[in-house]
């Protein structure tokens, strides 16, 4: 089944939204934990309004004769307070007074100056709550005079109805003040990160669904930015693959063409073959001489024919893993690549008895025999090839030979198929299929050195 586009979120539930409302939200939020000593402050300021009004109506009582006013002037004083009586003390005297005929009970006390900012904010929030008002009896000492304490009887109706209307005030501007920020928040975020985003993760679909569409690349935008280094590293990603798709997709073309001519080409090979094996019967001398090239070519394409069918068509390699015994296995392969008598190539087999590692032994004979072949080949028989484990994590299996070591041209391509062979009619293939191999059992096969004292490979596989 094929797979189904990624569609692109809605705008309701895309990545801007979600940080406009997050911002609204947490503007609001601070604009809550603003608000509550700010309202505490509003109470206590408006009941000093009225102390110091209460102040300014007892000095006018003092300025006139016997502080004596009219009912009608005390009624105008008590309104200008807001007050059902006012009183002022001086050295702990009460010298003037000014109320009403009978003053209503009171209902709670209230002493500006004493309480600490918790129970101030507590006080305006029950103050607020409370829909049946009552009467306040509130003392302090006066805005305008340190020396001068003063007392008022207060509803406590209108400075609920003062908190209810600042409050309201303060909401409808953080509501504004929160949605103006957000907003701006918002669009800096949509243009500065989240178009960029969907233009990235856009991109990132596109190439998914159709990895050849060039037309539809995102060129990365020069961001210094981690937007910018995430479209960078995409774009760098996106090449190489769609580089290693057109390779792959090639060596499927030729695997295609080969696997076609293989039948024609090999039944071709083998005619060549019985003629060069006629013609070596042959008694003309210049005919002896020449056939062994001749035989040697077709062996050669015979040989590199039947390597390339056998590599395109072995497909994912599959382990049967149990426990091995290295020592044993690197005798085999010395068995499998024995020089013949007399020739002059040594083999150290340094690895203990006590070894063992958890491998499929076919395919790490394999491997092992495909790394030993090419340093049998590169010293010609002449030199020494040393097995030998790496104290680490895991089996780091070294495998060290004294050969002319390899050319620096044929280094970049050692592991690739066909690319990594320096001899005269080499496949190129051993290499390339030791290292799947290795990475088959979640190992590593790498080139550590190489020079004109010799080669070491170092094969890594999990213990």
């Amino acid at each position: 089944m094929a797979p189904v586009p990624t569609a692109m979120p809605p705008a309701a539930r895309s990545l801007s939204a979600r940080l406009l409302i997050l911002t609204a939200l947490f503007v609001m939020l601070a604009e809550v934990l603003i608000y509550l000593p700010s309202i505490s402050r509003f109470r206590v300021v408006w009941l000093e309004e009225r102390l110091s009004a209460a102040h300014l109506a007892l000095l006018a009582v003092d300025a006139t004769p016997d502080a004596m006013v009219s009912d009608d002037l005390k009624r105008e004083l008590l309104g200008h307070v807001g007050a059902r009586a006012v009183a002022l003390k001086r050295e702990g005297r009460r010298m003037l007074m000014l109320s009403e005929d009978m003053p209503p009970a009171v209902d709670r006390q209230v002493e500006l100056g004493q309480d600490g900012a918790i129970v101030l904010i507590a006080d305006a929030l029950a103050a607020m709550t409370r829909e049946r008002g009552g009467l306040m009896r509130v003392a302090g000492l006066s805005p305008r005079d340190s020396a001068t304490h003063v007392e008022a009887l207060l509803e406590e109706a209108p400075l609920r109805a003062a908190m209810l209307d600042y409050s309201w005030r303060i909401l409808t501007l953080s509501v504004a003040i929160s949605l103006m920020t957000a907003a701006l928040v918002y669009v800096s975020l949509l243009v500065g990160i989240a178009r960029p985003m969907r233009r990235l993760t856009e991109s990132m679909i596109g190439f998914r669904l159709s990895p050849e569409d060039q037309a539809r690349a995102l060129a990365p935008s020069g961001r210094p930015d981690e937007i910018g280094v995430a479209e960078r590293e995409f774009a760098r990603m996106r090449d190489e693959l769609r580089a290693a798709l057109h390779q792959k997709t090639r060596l499927a073309a030729v695997g295609i063409a080969v696997a076609k001519i293989g039948h024609d080409l090999g039944n071709i090979l083998a005619t060549a073959q019985l003629v060069s094996d006629r013609l070596a019967e042959s008694a003309d001398p210049e005919v002896k001489r020449v056939a062994p090239r001749l035989i040697g070519a077709v062996d050669r394409a015979i040989q590199l024919t039947e390597a390339t069918l056998r590599y395109g068509s072995e497909g994912e390699i599959r382990l049967v893993r149990a426990p091995v015994a290295l020592r044993a296995l690197i005798e085999e392969v010395r068995a499998a690549l024995a020089p013949p008598s007399g020739e002059a190539l040594r083999w150290r087999n340094d690895i203990p008895e006590e070894a063992i590692v958890l491998a499929d032994r076919s395919q790490l004979f394999r491997a092992l025999f495909n790394i030993a072949n090419n340093a049998v080949q590169a010293m010609g028989q002449r030199g020494e090839l040393r097995f030998a484990l790496r104290a680490g994590e895991g089996v780091a299996l070294e495998i060290a030979d004294t050969g002319p070591g390899i050319p620096a041209a044929l280094r970049e391509g050692l592991f690739k198929p066909f690319g990594g062979s320096g001899r005269t009619g080499g496949h190129g293939l051993g290499l390339s299929i030791a290292q799947d191999i290795a990475r088959a059992h979640g190992g590593e096969l790498a080139l550590v050195r190489t020079g004109p004292e010799g080669s070491l490979f170092r094969l890594d596989l999990p213990s």
